[in-house]
Parts: C-alpha cells; structure tokens; sequence
C-alpha cells in the first residue's frame, strides 16, 4: 500500500457501544511509514468498571484479565505521541473507535486533534462502493445470481435459501433457525425496553432520550426529580417501561437481571 504520510491504523476493545460512556480495554494501532517499515503499539487497559460478560463473550477480555492493567489516563500521553503527524485508518472509525478515543483523551486531561488528519474509515467506504441488497446477500451466501429479483416469491425463495446458509454458518443444525435468535443478544441486552429508550450502564439504567438523556440513571432522577418518572407515567410508554417507573418511584429500581426479554 502506497503512502505519502505516516498512517495509524487502530482499533478499539470496550466496555461496550456506548460513545458517552463506555471505556477503553484495549487498544491496537500499527504505524505504517512511507518507506514501508512498520511500528506496532499494543496495550490493555483497566477501565475502572466491570466489564459485561456479552462483551467478555465477543472481545475474550475479563475484568480479571485487565485488573492489574493500567488506567487510560496513565498511557494517554504515549498513544497521542505514537499517532503524532499521523492520518488514522480503521474499520467503523468514524463513527466509535476516534469519538471513544476523543472522549478518553479529554478525561485524562489531554487533547485529542483529528481534524488536520486524514480519517480512512475501511467499513465507510465498504459501505459506499459495495451493494447491501437481496441480489448482494444471495450472492454471497449462495454463489447464485438471482435471476427473478423483485418479483415476490423469487425474493422470498432467496432468502430461504440465505437463512438456510446463515444457520450453517452462525447457528447450529440440531437447532435450526432458532439458534439464529441469540445473534442479537449483545446489542439488545444493552437495552431495557423494545424500543430502546432505557439503556443500561455499569449496573444502572439511563435514559437515552429527553433533558436526562445519557446523564442520570433512574435512580438519581427519582431521587432529584420525581416529577419527570411521574410524567414517563402519563405518557406513551410501553408497559414494562411503565411498571419499571412506578417500581422506581417506590424506591424498587431494576437490575439487570430482571429486564424483559426484548428479543421476544
């Protein structure tokens, strides 16, 4: 790969999605110089809280594994000097990896600049220049053209022919399609309600909507304002959303393990 300029390419582990929030485990970067040489930069981190067990399941990282880790703060210096004068480059960057990275550097006192960088975001251009449609999946999944596209029943015989080849790949045969349904699960298990307006963090759920949004958990709103649970009550909100706020107003807050089940 030709290159004029010293380019990072780097990649995120976390506690989990949430921009806001959410910590470094570890970070990934190789240095990629004009003359061809390389310098790698690898580290693990301890981020303070615990890290859930859906993202232990995708990452391999435990809290175990980073207690004796540094903190982001104390190697924060040394990663903003290993991308000095340098582009950056990952896959989704854009969008996670440079806003968490941008976040962490202000709390550790430092000041993060991207904008004099060029930013190559892999999954941004992947998304631009190649097709994400029915005709793209079936080729992919069963080396076929699709011949009769948009008339209904060719479509809906691909994706049969799609999701038979999905459980192959992701599921399991003795389970069928219904080992399909945990594909979902980490995203969703971060979400208290079917329609992901409270949002789980570190133990304690979040709104993610409204003047409380990503700020307060449920349990300091209604100890702060009461008032604002009670409006919740009088709006369009679904039942288990509802039952959770008179439960929260009565001083009974929830856990993560009594959240409905949203996949259902």
């Amino acid at each position: 790969m030709k290159i004029s300029k010293p380019l990072v390419v780097l990649d995120l582990e976390t506690t989990g999605t949430w921009i806001e929030k959410d910590k470094i485990v570890e970070i990934g970067m190789i240095k990629c110089l004009p003359d061809g040489s390389r310098e790698d930069y690898v580290k693990r981190v301890n981020p303070g809280i615990p890290i859930p067990s859906s993202v232990s399941k995708v990452t391999g990282i435990t809290s175990e594994d980073v207690k004796d880790a540094p903190p982001f703060k104390s190697i924060a210096a040394e990663i903003l000097s290993f991308i000095d004068k340098c582009d950056l480059a990952g896959f989704g960057i854009e969008r996670f990896d440079l806003p968490i990275l941008e976040r962490e550097m202000i709390e550790a006192g430092l000041k993060f600049e991207r904008g004099n960088r060029a930013i190559y975001d892999a999954q941004k251009i992947y998304h631009i220049h190649e097709k994400r449609t029915l005709v793209a999946a079936y080729k992919f999944y069963c080396d076929k053209d699709l011949i009769n596209a948009h008339s209904a029943m060719g479509d809906v015989e691909a994706t049969i022919e799609i999701l038979d080849d999905q459980v192959k790949r992701y599921g399991t045969e003795k389970e069928g399609i219904e080992s399909l349904k945990e594909i979902d699960y980490a995203r969703s298990a971060e979400y208290f309600d079917k329609e992901r307006k409270f949002r789980w963090w570190n133990g304690e759920l979040y709104p993610v909507f409204g003047k409380f949004a990503r700020r307060h958990s449920i349990k300091e709103i209604a100890q702060k304002e009461p008032s604002y649970l009670e409006w919740i009550l009088s709006q369009d909100f679904t039942e288990d959303v509802k039952l959770m706020v008179k439960g929260a107003l009565e001083g009974k807050f929830p856990e993560t393990s009594t959240k409905p089940d949203i996949n259902s």
